[in-house]
């Protein structure tokens, strides 16, 4: 399992972090480890997901994300 930590944009609630919960949750491969507005940690089995397949589930559900440390 590889580790990766989220900052996600258009946050701005507690109905949010539900959704981004749910949406990360609904990647196979992706085991959440914790949502919080504005950011997001998961873990997820590189056989199986991708940093681009979880940002692109965010981006779908109107959250766009990309790796902490990422322009």
């Amino acid at each position: 399992m590889e580790r990766v930590s989220l900052a996600i944009d258009g946050m701005s609630c507690s109905h949010c972090v539900a959704r981004v919960n749910k949406t990360l949750a609904a990647v196979p491969g992706v085991k959440v480890d914790k949502v919080d507005v504005g950011s997001a940690t998961v873990e997820f089995d590189p056989a199986t997901a991708t940093v681009a397949t979880i940002t692109a589930a965010l981006d779908e559900a109107g959250y766009p994300a990309r790796p902490r440390g990422a322009a």
